[in-house]
């Protein structure tokens, strides 16, 4: 299980009531375990805090708003999945306005997203 640093753990427990509406939207489908797997919400990663994490399938989902449009956020980002990558966790990436206008069809694509991450970790 992946975990971070006392202040990484302080800031994602404050971060879990302080949502974006996007994240709530989404946390209200991923918290009833579509096809038995569980979510963590704001799970802190090393310096970072994953916005949701599924631990058996080593999988981060970012919820990417308006402010992840800039270059020094998209570089920042990328450090992050390369970080996440190196401890054997991969990262999908949605935007926040996908969520907004069809979470239906979002967590369709999740559900596509995890059945591929259960068959990669199956042939590792």
């Amino acid at each position: 299980m992946i975990t971070g640093p006392r202040e990484t753990i302080k800031r994602a427990r404050k971060l879990r009531s302080e949502m974006s509406k996007p994240e709530r939207v989404l946390w209200s489908h991923l918290r009833i375990r579509p096809d038995g797997l569980k979510f963590r919400r704001q799970h802190p990663a090393g310096p970072y805090i994953l916005d949701f994490y599924c631990a058996s399938l080593r999988l981060a989902i970012e919820v990417d708003g308006w402010v992840h449009d800039n270059p020094e956020t998209i570089a920042r980002d990328q450090w992050r999945s390369e970080f996440l990558r190196s401890q054997g966790i991969a990262t999908t990436r949605i935007p926040a306005k996908a969520i907004l206008e069809d979470v239906e069809a979002v967590s369709v694509r999740l559900g596509q997203i995890c059945t591929e991450r259960k068959a990669a970790i199956g042939n590792s």
